[in-house]
Order: C-alpha cells, then sequence, then structure tokens
C-alpha cells in the first residue's frame, strides 16, 4: 500500500449510521481503479479526512482481508461498517460498496445481449478487448512486484503457471497447495508481520452462532432457487460454481479470471472467449469490485440457458450469482472480525498468504497469455497430448488490428500512465474508427 499516506488523522467520535450511509455510497460510486485505487480511496476518507479509525486499525484490517477469498476492498468497508455500527453498519458499507456497480454492470449486461451484435458495437469491443489484455498484464507485473521476493517465491510462482497452464490442474487445488507450502516455508522463515493491538477476547459460542447463521443466508436462498426451478439445471450450475468460486478467489480477481473463464466457456458453455472478455471490459470501466464480472457472466448463462422471457431468467441468473458471490464475504468479516488484530500478526498465516500470492502471479501469467491468444487469434484450439495441454492458435486467423490496438493500450497504459477508463475510451474509439476507415476502402 505504497498509496497510503503515512500521517493518519487522529479518530474523532463515531458517525450515526444515518450520517454514514451517504459516506459510503459516495463510495460505491466513485470506487473506479481497482483495488489498490479504491483502498487508497477508502484511507483518504475514513482516516484522513473522516478520523473513523486510526491508521493503524485500517492497516491491520486490510492484512486481515488480504488473507480472505473475495474482494479485499469490498471486505475492508465491510469491516469498517462493522467497527462504526455492528452488523448492521457492515452491511451498509458492504451493500454501498458493491450495488451501484452491480447496478451499472446489470444495465450493460442486458444493452450487451439487445445489442451486441451490432457492427459499431463489436468494432469497438475489439478495442475494448485489446485494452483489457494489457491491463491484465499491467495486474501481472504489479502483483509480481509485491510478491516475489524470495527464491522460493519465483518457484511457487512459475510451479502454478505450469501446473494450470501446461497441465489444466484446478486453480482451487493450486491455491491450497501453494498456502500449504507458504505455511510451511514460514515455520523455516518466518515473515514480518505488524505488532498486535490489544483487543478484548471473543466467547467462541458467539462466533458459532455468528458463522452458522451467515452460512444459513448464503446457502439457503441458493437451495430455494435451485428447487423452485428444478427443471432448468442452469441456477443450481451457477449458485455451486460461483459459490466455490467465492471460496478460492485470493489474490484479486484477476487471479481466478483464467479459472472463471475456462470454466464458464469450455465446461458450461453460457459464453465464448470473446463474450468473456467483452464482460471483462464492461467491468473494468464500472464502479466496484472488479469480480462483478460474475454477474455478466451468470447474466448470460441463465438468459441463455434458462427459459422464457429470457430478460427474466437473465436477471434472476444475475441476482443469484451475485449472492453467491458477495454473501460469503460478509460470512468471513463478521465472523472474524473481533480477531482481526490477533490473525493480522500471525505469521504463519502470514506465510500461507505470501505462499498463495505467489502462485497468484504464475495464475495471472496463465490469464494473460490466454487473453493474448483469445484476443490476437480468431481460433485457438486445445491440444491434449497426455497430462499435457497445449494451446495452438490458427496463424491464418491473426487479427493485426487487436495486435495494433493492444500495443496502442500499451502505450496508454504502460507509457504515458493514464487510467483505465481513459484507455478504454481511446482504443474502443481506435477500434471505431479503424473499422470505419477499413469499411470505406
Amino acid at each position: 500500500m505504497e498509496t497510503l499516506q503515512d500521517d493518519a488523522a487522529s479518530t474523532r467520535p463515531a458517525p450515526s449510521l444515518r450520517d454514514a450511509l451517504p459516506v459510503w455510497a459516495k463510495i460505491g460510486v466513485i470506487s473506479f481503479g481497482g483495488p489498490a485505487g479504491q483502498i487508497a480511496l477508502m484511507h483518504r476518507i475514513l482516516v484522513e479526512e473522516r478520523g473513523w479509525i486510526d491508521r493503524e486499525r485500517f492497516l491491520h484490517a486490510l492484512n486481515f482481508c488480504m488473507l480472505l477469498p473475495g474482494p479485499e476492498a469490498m471486505q475492508l468497508a465491510t469491516y469498517v461498517g462493522w467497527r462504526l455500527h455492528g452488523t448492521l453498519g457492515g452491511l451498509a458499507a458492504g451493500l454501498l460498496f458493491v450495488l451501484p456497480g452491480a447496478a451499472v454492470v446489470l444495465a450493460l449486461s442486458i444493452a450487451y445481449v439487445w445489442y451486441g451484435q451490432v457492427p459499431l458495437v463489436e468494432a469497438a469491443f475489439v478495442g475494448i478487448k485489446a485494452a483489457v489484455l494489457v491491463i491484465v498484464i499491467e495486474a501481472l507485473i504489479k502483483v509480481a512486484r509485491r510478491a516475489l521476493h524470495r527464491p522460493h517465491d519465483w518457484a511457487i510462482a512459475a510451479a502454478a503457471f505450469i501446473a494450470i497452464f501446461f497441465f489444466a490442474v484446478p486453480f482451487p487445488l493450486i491455491i491450497g497447495a501453494a498456502a500449504v507450502i507458504g505455511y510451511l516455508l514460514a515455520l523455516i522463515v518466518p515473515v514480518p508481520v505488524p505488532a498486535p493491538l490489544d483487543t478484548p477476547p471473543v466467547p467462541f459460542m458467539q462466533t458459532l452462532r455468528t458463522g452458522a447463521l451467515w452460512l444459513a443466508i448464503w446457502i439457503v436462498p441458493l437451495v430455494a432457487v435451485t428447487a423452485a426451478f428444478a427443471d432448468t439445471p442452469v441456477f443450481a450450475d451457477i449458485s455451486l460454481f460461483f459459490s466455490t468460486l467465492a471460496v478460492v478467489t485470493f489474490g484479486g480477481a484477476y487471479a481466478v479470471l483464467a479459472y472463471m473463464a475456462q470454466q464458464a466457456v469450455e465446461t458450461y458453455g453460457w459464453l465464448n472467449a470473446g463474450e468473456m472478455l467483452d464482460g471483462l471490459g464492461l467491468a473494468e470501466t464500472t464502479p466496484g469490485p472488479l469480480i462483478l464480472v460474475t454477474e455478466f457472466v451468470g447474466f448470460l448463462g441463465a438468459y441463455r440457458n434458462g427459459g422464457t422471457p429470457q430478460l427474466a431468467y437473465g436477471l434472476l441468473g444475475a441476482a443469484v450469482t451475485l449472492w453467491a458471490t458477495f454473501a460469503p464475504c460478509f460470512l468471513w468479516i463478521f465472523v472474524g472480525a473481533p480477531y482481526v488484530e490477533r490473525l493480522a500478526s500471525n505469521a504463519k498465516l502470514a506465510g500461507a498468504l505470501r505462499g498463495v500470492t505467489a502462485s497468484v502471479v504464475g495464475v495471472i501469467l496463465n490469464l494473460s497469455l490466454w487473453f493474448a491468444l483469445h484476443v490476437i487469434f480468431a481460433r485457438v484450439s486445445a491440444e491434449d497430448y497426455g497430462p499435457l495441454r497445449l494451446w495452438v492458435p490458427d496463424p491464418a486467423s491473426f487479427n493485426w488490428q487487436a495486435a495494433a490496438l493492444a500495443v496502442l493500450a500499451a502505450g496508454l497504459l504502460l507509457g504515458l500512465r493514464l487510467g483505465i477508463f481513459t484507455t478504454l475510451a481511446i482504443t474502443a474509439g481506435a477500434a471505431l474508427a479503424l473499422s470505419v476507415l477499413l469499411s470505406a476502402t
């Protein structure tokens, strides 16, 4: 968190919940820029401007949220809301962080299925896909710089890449193995951790009751929808798949996108690789966590594989996806919040996180190559040689326009350091201009 300032304002009296709601809504509406930008935004508003939480506790909470699966910025907002106003405050902060972006993604998803085949829209998405490729590469560079410091970090990253790219090892298995390796390495080479803060103990039975309640809140509605639509298996698939994804989404959305894309495209057939890139491009331009791309995938899956009216099934698919994706976040926070200061100072857990973060580098590298092949080539096939899998592009399907736009995006994002939204807008505009120019010749 290099973006966080060292000097924090002293904490002031907590506001009323009514006074806090507009602040949480403001954060949700302007939370562009990925987790780093979102966390920096919350630090400025909550620590420096409002003084609702001191810097030390803010950073302890951030360390804890990075140990959890799911979007760390949304979970950090939920934790601060919980500290201020208990469970109701945590719900308000978490929901207001997610709902503005979710509403925009839903509107864009509907527009996509209604108007996505318009030639000019398709041309614009060529530029968006090219920019998304560079955005993923930039994420790879940032995560690698933060995660790979010791030789065994590099070894874990390389092993994760080889496992997922060449042998199609399931993402959850890679994450689990990396966590175990990191935990064991921490016994040999301790990981530096912050000093613990003094916190009162929490009764164990209270923790169990909280966990049981939020586990039921997460699971029961999904089971109810699945039972009510037993003749429409897409809702059972969405519930199970995105609930599983919520448990293994360590290291941010980019880490899990390759697993999600390959499952959604190859296993379930909800959308194709190009549409997956379109969805990521839409999510990049909206506020809130990037993992909202799951809403786009769930909407398309239910829209196409549900029933009639298609829009109603799509809307239900989006709702089920959001529930399966974000309800677990409240479970993690409300169960773990009373233990934040102690868990953030646990060297063994920090070691497990370090192993997971190193493996995420390899997984994002896999995602980068997978996206690059599907952006620059129109036809890519997976060829299996025993346990080995290779992605083979058709040279005749090379898309020089997409390659040129990717170079443009790299210059804008990595060279000129323009923002994500500006880069997406410029590359989409360039793609439209190129399409018009080529059609006129």
